[in-house]
């Protein structure tokens, strides 16, 4: 018997012993699924950074060589030149500003994806006598009439051609653009990022000057917002409803208050919570208390759209609920009334407006429970019951329900029960 017995757990120990081994297996091949992904994965990364910073690099040197070489050519030539070829073409367009060279480059070269020629005011290389054809230059002018690719021909330098040809090709870079829409995108691109650039010079300008010129007229804020002590929350939306007036005045608030470390931030957040939030509270409490039920609108839809507003509101209740006591410790210690948030506030108020839904509520079932068309009346009464019911609880602190929604409720029981009907 003891024989058998270690056999037994001989046995047991080596199907364990099987199945760890196994599992360890599963999990080696698992763990170096995981080592190939992942390092598939930083390959990938690598080469997306490399891709991306050598975009960038080609991106810049795009722009640098395409300035530098309008800046040097626009020193080089003098504007009598221009002016020659203009005055021997009448139908070329006179270029008179380095300004407009530098443009009109821009707008001919800049293209992507494939890589941009060199700005057209560079002077090409000039072509050599070869006893073969002709080598065109790099980059090349408007190609050679066919005729004088054949056979070998002394040849010389004509500037008046290249002169003509950038003037052209100036006067026609709105064409090129037109017919190739990548490169007018990426035209288009180089202008709005330098427009943007101004525009960014201009704003942080704006910025500097206000905070050298409003200095004075910032620390009397300050001091308000400091000194600020209401003891009605309406006092404190009179209060922001001020301030946000004077505010607006500067090009942009947070950027300009930045450079003013003793403005009292946390103030003047916690008096602009608390007057929205306020403000929507108390929209929403004379929406609730001034609800109306139209007798032309659907049963289904009418109800639903009391339900929603229920909602509506006991959302707002719970949100306020919730943050309650850590608010009303932060607005006391601001010197920023809280007393509203309590259910003897305007909480309060919001939730007694509700047994004005109530009564909406029921008064509506009760005239479908009383109509001839009514084919659901228990479903209905069911439905009257457990809205009352979901106001009712909401209102516990108040003792329950008024006069007017007790007697509505007793007219739904009565007309649900089938006793006056």
């Amino acid at each position: 018997m003891p024989q058998e017995e270690d056999e037994s757990e001989i046995n047991f120990v080596k199907k364990e012993l099987e199945v760890s081994l196994a599992r360890i297996d599963s999990l080696e091949k698992e763990n170096q699924e995981l080592k190939q992904e992942v390092s598939r994965l930083k390959a990938q990364i690598s080469s997306i950074r490399a891709h991306n910073n050598e975009r960038k690099t080609m991106l810049w040197k795009k722009l640098q060589n395409t300035l530098d070489s309008n800046y040097t050519d626009a020193s080089q030539h003098k504007p009598s030149m221009f002016m020659s070829v203009s005055e021997q073409n009448p139908g070329v367009e006179k270029v008179c500003t380095g300004t407009d060279i530098i443009e009109a480059t821009a707008e001919k070269t800049m293209k992507i994806p494939s890589p941009p020629p060199r700005p057209n005011s560079v002077t090409p290389s000039l072509p050599k006598e070869v006893k073969g054809n002709i080598a065109p230059p790099t980059p090349p002018p408007p190609p050679l009439p066919s005729k004088l690719l054949a056979g070998s021909r002394a040849v010389r330098r004509v500037p008046e051609v290249m002169e003509l040809y950038r003037s052209l090709t100036r006067r026609d870079a709105n064409k090129d653009n037109r017919t190739n829409p990548a490169g007018a995108a990426v035209v288009a691109f180089t202008k709005n990022m330098i427009g943007e650039i101004e525009n960014r010079s201009t704003y942080l300008s704006a910025i500097k000057s206000d905070v050298e010129r409003r200095g004075e007229f910032i620390t009397l804020l300050i001091k308000e917002v400091e000194s600020a002590a209401h003891r009605d929350i309406s006092e404190v939306e009179s209060f922001v409803k001020w301030l946000d007036g004077e505010l607006s005045s500067l090009v942009d608030e947070r950027a300009v208050l930045r450079h003013f470390p003793q403005w009292p931030e946390r103030k003047a957040d916690a008096l602009r919570e608390a007057a929205f939030t306020y403000r929507d509270l108390k929209s929403l409490e004379s929406e609730v208390s001034h609800f109306e039920d139209n007798p032309k609108e659907p049963l289904t839809q009418a109800l639903r759209r009391i339900q929603a507003l229920q909602d509506r509101l006991e959302q707002s209740i719970d949100n306020v609920e919730r943050m309650r006591e850590s608010t009303s410790k932060r607005y006391r210690d601001l010197q920023i009334p809280w007393e509203w948030l309590l259910d003897t506030g305007l909480i309060g108020q919001m939730k007694l407006s509700s047994m004005r839904l109530a009564k909406e509520f029921m008064k509506r079932i009760v005239k479908e429970l009383q109509s001839d068309e009514c084919s659901s009346d228990e479903n209905l009464m069911l439905q009257g019951v457990r809205f009352a019911y979901r106001v009712h609880q909401n209102l516990q602190f108040a003792g329950g329900f008024d006069a007017e929604t007790i007697q509505a409720f007793q007219k739904l029981k009565k007309v649900g029960l089938g006793s006056d009907k």
